[in-house]
C-alpha cells in the first residue's frame, strides 16, 4: 500500500528528522515559522500542546494535499517550564537545579490534514528523575554532549541518558522529542499505515 499522501514534518529540529527517518517513509521537512514564546501562566503541558498544533496548522496553510506532523516538547519542574540553556552557564544552571529532583518531559504530537481539516493530538508524559549530580559529573557530560539545544539541558539518545536514576514513560521516543508510537498511531486512523506502506 504505497503512500498516496505528502507527509511533512512542521519541524527543523534534527533530533525529530532522525526520528521520522526510523520509520522509512518518505517525509518532507518544513519550517513551521511559530512564535515558540509560553504565554503568561500557561502551564508548561498546555503550551506544549497549543506548540504541536500551532506548527501543524502554520505548515499545512503551505501544503494544501498532506499530511502535517507537528511537535513540541517541554519539560516541567513542578509546575514551572525548563526552556532551553542555550550556552553553558544555563546548563550548568538547569542540571544543577534538576540534580536529585524529578522532571515531567510533556511532549506532544499533532497530526493536521490540510485535504479535510481535521486535527488529531497526543500527548505522552516522560517522568524522569535524575541522579544526584556533582559539578565533575555535569562539567564532563556537558563538555561531551554540550546539549545546549536540549530542553533541561539533557541529550538522552547520547551520555545524557546517564545523568537519570529512573524514566517512566509509555514512549520511549517522546523523551527525544518525537514519541512515534502516538505518531504512527494518529496516522493509522488516517488511513497510513507506516509498517504498510514501506516499499
Amino acid at each position: 500500500m504505497p503512500l498516496d499522501r505528502l507527509i511533512v514534518l512542521a519541524s527543523t529540529s534534527r533530533y525529530r528528522r532522525g526520528l521520522m527517518e526510523r520509520l522509512g517513509v518518505p517525509f518532507v521537512v518544513a519550517t513551521p515559522d511559530v512564535d515558540e514564546s509560553p504565554r503568561a501562566g500557561e502551564p508548561p503541558v498546555e503550551t506544549a500542546r497549543r506548540l504541536a498544533s500551532a506548527k501543524a496548522r502554520a505548515v499545512a496553510a503551505r501544503h494544501p494535499d498532506a499530511l502535517v506532523i507537528g511537535s513540541d516538547q517541554v519539560a516541567d519542574c513542578d509546575g514551572v517550564a525548563v526552556s532551553k540553556p542555550l550556552d553553558r552557564a544555563g546548563a550548568v544552571a538547569q542540571l544543577t537545579a534538576q540534580s536529585g529532583r524529578t522532571i515531567v518531559f510533556h511532549t506532544a504530537v499533532a497530526l493536521f490534514d490540510s485535504r479535510s481539516g481535521a486535527l488529531a493530538e497526543a500527548m505522552v508524559d516522560v517522568t524522569s528523575t535524575f541522579r544526584t549530580l556533582d559539578a565533575r559529573t555535569i562539567e564532563a557530560y556537558l563538555r561531551r554532549d554540550e546539549p545546549y539545544d536540549c530542553a533541561g539541558a539533557v541529550r538522552a539518545e547520547s551520555l545524557g541518558i546517564a545523568l537519570f536514576e529512573r524514566i517512566e514513560s509509555d514512549d520511549p521516543t517522546a523523551l527525544i522529542g518525537l514519541p512515534l508510537i502516538a505518531l504512527t498511531r494518529l496516522l493509522r486512523e488516517a488511513g497510513v499505515d507506516v509498517v504498510k506502506a514501506l516499499p
